[in-house]
């Protein structure tokens, strides 16, 4: 077996790992089912793309996002390093040739998304491909009590007892301490024996589930100032923090309206800006990115659908101009500013009336059952579909012309499509995308024969035999754009080209799907009749509640140091204060000599000490000087129980604290 150091060297030129990843790895290596708790950046797909490179086989890599795994077997092709991926809304040929291929080839890594993983077809090859190890990207995903909940990974235990002795590891970003536990609870596989397991593995006292080993990078930013401003005009305060912070930036929005009008705002500021989201066709998405990425763009406006699985370490701010509804996804993007260690600045941006609509949130996100059944037969007819069909089926989905045509508000129709997949009707992904493939169809003979009788399409051929090895032997995934750039032709030109050879029957030509996609996980049934499990329903929305009061105590907090606050909520309770959030700033800026401490805690104490006193008719008391200073010592009288503060707001110094 390799050392683990020579492979981070050989492969991507590092001469040491980061803080935890080699002990991720070495308990990856011991077979001990492993949960790794680490920060955006933190360098999460070392550690298992590390250990399975140090072992003989194949790693099954699970990850819901279809980009991140794109760009990871890229990524992992350009290493020389072989891997493959299978996703929602690829063809059952397109399945088939690439599990032909990892089973008798070398692969190393098969991306799976979760949805593939029970297919009667997945699991006929499974046993041929000698998976060392299983890797759980976003493994909050698992949870019924996390934030992003997405019932296709509750199958993976189910996968284990396909694979016994195989060890997980479950990574994730931001989880709570109720989210980790159920994540290894539910990825724990209790039908497998406790001798099948490799290294040593105790069950629980009541021999339900095994053991893991758990590893949490400290969730402190020690270069990441956080800072939170309540606004009047958001693109007025926007361009004020771009135009005193240089460098690349990414404003975060809610909606995809506001990313287009926030970037043609700075672009009149002469603020190089540029919009990003997912309604945008997958091409404009690429260039859009990579212009930011190379530093052409300066800023990207965007919705969330930016930024997961991108790697750019020079970010020097990330400004949201609109609430998130959790901590988790605030800390994620919020993370994705100063991962070179450079001092950066993480700002948020509300007003009083958005913290009041986000407190009522939970109506929306949460819709009704009569609203979820009218949805569901709403799209059951949109889509033609008869009753006691289309289980298993992909259907093409404007949400746009949807809504338009049975006259349904759009951001309520998006949650009740969520709530029937979280509950198993049916899987709603807003972002497809399958590319071009290739097969050639014919021998070289006749296809030599073609081209002496077509000359006009032989450019496109040869360009095609060149630019895609293997592509005559078996189907490939193609880019129009990049064999127009090599033809110096125009992208329709060598489309319509395609088409012509696919007429011909020279080529199988299967043209790029980027357009939302639904799946049905049950044949239609009548709209009255459909159920669900209201009470696991009812629960998560009041979690969502729960989540959504402590993005609220973050952003109304003015005393508390910002980072610890994060920190804390994830379970990480032992940070120090950052010193460079704004609340720590303001702390500093509020000095006191010994002289004037004391002279406030006298005062305080007189005031208060023959009878309690209102907390206002104490500050009124204490008028002539700074509120934040008065504050500063009551706050410390308080926590040294010098003073006490009833449940009416009124301060006592006589009275004993009990």
């Amino acid at each position: 077996m390799t050392t683990i150091s020579k492979i981070l060297k050989q492969y991507w030129g590092f001469d040491a790992f980061r803080p935890l990843q080699e002990d991720i790895i070495h308990s990856v290596l011991d077979g001990n089912d492993t949960l790794a708790l680490m920060p955006t950046g933190g360098g999460k797909s070392l550690c298992y793309q590390v250990p399975a490179l140090a072992k003989e086989g194949i790693c099954l890599v699970i990850s819901p996002l279809i980009a991140l795994m794109k760009d990871q077997v890229e990524n992992l092709r350009k290493k020389n390093i072989t891997a493959y991926s299978i996703y929602s809304g690829m063809s059952r040929k397109e399945v088939i040739n690439t599990l032909r291929t990892v089973v008798n080839s070398n692969c190393k890594f098969l991306y799976v998304s979760p949805e593939r993983l029970e297919t009667a077809l997945f699991k006929e090859y499974l046993p041929g491909m000698h998976v060392n190890l299983i890797a759980v990207d976003e493994a909050h995903c698992i949870s019924q009590w996390g934030y992003d909940f997405r019932p296709p990974y509750l199958r993976i235990a189910d996968l284990r007892n396909e694979l016994p002795g195989v060890p997980v590891l479950a990574l994730t970003a931001s989880a709570t301490k109720e989210v980790r536990e159920d994540i290894c609870e539910k990825l724990t596989s209790p039908l497998t024996p406790l001798h099948k397991w490799r290294g040593e593995r105790p069950p629980k006292t009541d021999g339900s589930s095994y053991h893991w080993k758990t590893f949490r990078q400290s969730f402190e930013r020690p270069n990441l100032s956080y800072s939170v401003f309540t606004v009047d005009s958001r693109i007025n305060k926007i361009i004020e923090i771009l135009n005193k912070v240089p460098g690349t930036a990414i404003v975060y929005c809610k909606s995809r309206k506001r990313t287009k009008e926030i970037s043609e705002l700075l672009r009149l500021q002469n603020i190089s800006a540029d919009f990003y989201h997912a309604g945008l066709v997958q091409e404009e998405r690429n260039r859009k990115q990579e212009a930011w990425i190379n530093n052409n763009t300066r800023v990207i406006v965007c919705t969330n659908a930016f930024g997961m699985g991108i790697d750019k370490p020079d970010v020097r701010t990330v400004i949201h101009a609109d609430v998130p509804d959790c901590l988790e996804n605030y800390y994620q993007e919020a993370g994705r500013a100063g991962r070179d260690g450079k001092t950066s600045y993480a700002v948020l941006l509300y007003d009083d009336k958005e913290l009041d609509e986000l407190e009522e949130m939970a109506s929306l996100r949460f819709p009704s059952l009569k609203d979820i059944r009218e949805v569901y037969g709403a799209v059951a007819n949109y889509l033609q579909i008869p009753t006691g069909t289309g289980k298993g089926e992909y259907y093409d989905f404007d949400m746009a012309d949807f809504v338009k045509k049975f006259k349904l508000n759009s951001q309520a129709t998006l949650y009740a499509l969520k709530a029937l997949e979280q509950d198993g009707w049916l899987s709603f992904n807003e972002q497809v995308f399958l590319p071009s493939s290739i097969r050639f169809t014919t021998d070289k003979r006749v296809l030599y024969q073609f081209e002496q009788d077509h000359p006009g399409l032989e450019p496109v051929i040869k360009t095609l035999l060149r630019a895609y090895e293997g592509i005559f032997d078996q189907a490939s995934f193609i880019s129009e754009l990049q064999v127009a750039q090599l033809l110096k032709k125009d992208v329709e030109t060598v489309k319509k080209q395609l088409a012509q050879l696919n007429g011909f029957g020279i080529i199988e030509y299967i043209p790029r799907k980027d357009s939302p996609q639904v799946l049905l996980l049950r044949d239609r049934i009548k709209a009255e009749d459909l159920s669900m499990n209201m009470t696991a329903y009812n629960t998560r929305k009041e979690k969502f509640r729960s989540r959504v009061k402590e993005m609220i105590r973050y952003t109304k907090e003015n005393t508390g140091c910002r980072s610890r606050i994060i920190g804390s909520y994830f379970g990480d309770t032992n940070m120090p204060s950052c010193g460079i959030c704004d609340n720590c700033l303001q702390q500093k800026a509020i000095t006191l000599s010994k002289e004037e401490f004391e002279m406030i805690r006298s005062r305080i104490i007189s005031m208060t000490k023959e009878h309690p006193v209102p907390v206002k008719e104490l500050l009124l008391g204490l008028a002539d000087i700074k509120k934040e200073k008065a504050w500063k010592v009551i706050e410390f009288l308080q926590a040294e129980n010098k003073i006490r503060v009833d449940g009416n707001s009124r301060v006592s110094s006589g009275i004993p604290v009990q």
